[in-house]
C-alpha cells in the first residue's frame, strides 16, 4: 500500500500567530524553527519529536509514515 505523505505543513508561531507554509524535510523530524516574522526560536512541545508536530498544520513525515497515512 503507497502512502501518501504530505511535505508542505503551515507552521504558526505561537509568538506572533504569523503562519507560513513550509517544506518539511522527508527523512527526519525538525527540531528548531525561527519565525520569519518576529525571530522567535520555536523548539518542539514536550512529547513531540518536532516543531511541525508541535506548530503544523501536518505531521512530519517520519510521523505520518507511523501513523500509517491517518490524518
Amino acid at each position: 500500500m503507497m502512502l501518501s505523505v504530505k511535505l508542505k505543513s503551515i507552521i504558526k508561531c505561537p509568538v506572533c500567530d504569523y503562519e507560513k507554509e513550509e517544506t518539511m524535510p522527508s527523512d527526519s523530524c525538525q527540531v528548531m524553527y525561527q519565525c520569519t516574522n518576529c525571530g522567535a526560536l520555536l523548539q518542539p512541545k514536550p512529547g513531540d519529536c518536532c516543531v511541525f508536530c508541535s506548530y503544523g498544520s501536518e505531521k512530519c513525515p517520519p510521523m505520518q509514515e507511523e501513523e500509517g497515512g491517518r490524518q
